[in-house]
């Protein structure tokens, strides 16, 4: 990474006054270092350590500069920073689900990262992810970790049932899941009502929430009421765990599944330590990983997520001269090695997929899986549309709607938000 680029510019400009977010620790000193504010919105207590280690190595290279690091709330952040930006108050850099930076783009809230010290190492990212943090043919994000669903699987339980490879199908899963009931009495499988968890099965029947390029809503068509059909048939049968719809059904599931009492279920790899925790995973090598099941179409995928690191657009230029630096070291090869080391998660560049981090099982096998994941349309409102799931699919679980009219009400909100989209 060349860290070097911008050094004159930012030495120039250190003594200015700053109006940004994290200027306000400066205390008016115009020979101390520049302060910039991170909103981190990984996990406080798993992943929070790293981030901070790697915040006191960044300050000891560049003493030039002080981050101020704060904490917020994964599920607060998105209208935490909308609000924040909208108010020219916002922190110069900020860790943005890849849902997230195409919408704060939209609105201009973030800055440009081509051509940048932030992006000078553009070509060793996968270049998916990159595209993903593109609006309008601009690139506002550095990716920073990445992440998709697995099909993740107990394997002891699975060779106790004499099963000796994950299912292929959702029709498989089915028969595999009555197999390890009647042999180990754990439920096979335990899914999840989230729009999120919901969305391989779309992909499955060839077809998602909506169709970006024809400017269509597509979650009422056929394709789809046939996805959420088999989506929903895995809440019912021999070694099928009912649909949890409480609010900590999220918890209910992570904890049935790293304690053997559900053999498998839909994850992605920002559990994988808390996998290690459970009994069932103490022998990480009993932690089985693989790509979500086919649909009747042939067709599996999930979606690509992860988080980008950006650049508040209002920030003064000193300011957003010391924030690129900063991401451009939280994002270089060996700082993506340290955080998976730390944290296992999956690095966006093949570079730090180091010997090291692939000897973490869970790492290695999630990797694998990476090459199926699909990735996400260039529509700022994509993610958005997970909401109405999240508010309908439950009921649909739960028999309180069935599942035409669940639909049509998830569709009905999706029109609010892409009134531009015919159905």
């Amino acid at each position: 990474m060349r860290r070097g680029t911008a050094a004159i510019a930012l030495a120039a400009s250190l003594a200015l006054a700053a109006t940004a977010c994290g200027s306000s620790d400066d205390d008016g000193k115009a020979d101390g270092p520049l302060t910039i504010t991170w909103w981190d919105t990984s996990n406080a207590t798993n992943e929070q350590p790293a981030y901070e280690a790697l915040v006191k190595d960044f300050e000891k290279a560049n003493p030039g500069i002080k981050v101020d690091y704060v904490n917020v709330p994964f599920d607060k952040a998105q209208n935490k920073f909308d609000t924040a930006a909208g108010s020219k108050g916002a922190p110069d850099v900020l860790r943005a689900e890849v849902g997230w930076t195409p919408a704060f783009a939209k609105k201009s809230y973030l800055l440009p990262l081509d051509g940048t010290e932030a992006l000078s190492d553009k070509s060793a990212f996968r270049q998916n992810l990159v595209k993903q943090a593109q609006f309008d043919g601009k690139t506002y994000g550095v990716p920073l970790v990445t992440d998709t669903l697995a099909f993740v699987y107990n394997k002891d339980l699975f060779k106790k049932a004499g099963i000796t490879e994950p299912p292929a199908t959702w029709a498989e899963l089915r028969a595999d899941a009555a197999k390890i009931k009647a042999k180990t009495g754990a439920d096979g499988y335990w899914g999840s009502t989230k729009g999120y968890y919901a969305q391989p099965f779309l992909y499955g029947e060839g077809t998602d929430t909506v169709d970006a390029a024809a400017k269509k809503r597509t979650i009422t068509s056929a394709e789809a009421v046939k996805g959420i059909k088999t989506w929903q048939g895995l809440f019912s049968g021999k070694g099928l765990h009912k649909a949890d719809t409480t609010a900590d059904a999220y918890a209910h599931i992570q904890d049935a599944f790293v304690n053997g009492k559900a053999a498998s279920t839909l994850q992605g790899p920002w559990e994988i330590t808390n996998f290690y925790k459970g009994k069932a995973f103490k022998d990480k090598g009993n932690l089985g990983i693989a790509p979500v099941p086919a649909g009747s179409t042939g067709k599996a995928g999930a979606p690509t997520g992860g988080h980008n690191l950006s650049v508040y657009a209002g920030s003064d230029s000193a300011h957003q001269e010391a924030a690129l630096k900063f991401v451009g070291f939280m994002t270089s090869a060996k700082s993506q090695e340290t955080i998976a080391l730390k944290n296992s998660t999956l690095p966006t560049r093949e570079d730090a997929y180091t010997a090291k981090v692939k000897a973490d099982p869970g790492i290695a096998g999630f990797q694998k899986v990476l090459g199926t994941a699909l990735p996400r349309p260039e529509l700022p409102e994509y993610s958005s549309l997970w909401t109405p799931l999240d508010t309908e699919l439950p009921k649909i679980a739960g028999g309180r709607v069935s599942l035409d009219k669940g639909l049509k009400n998830a569709d009905l909100a999706m029109a609010g938000l892409l009134p531009d989209f015919k159905k």
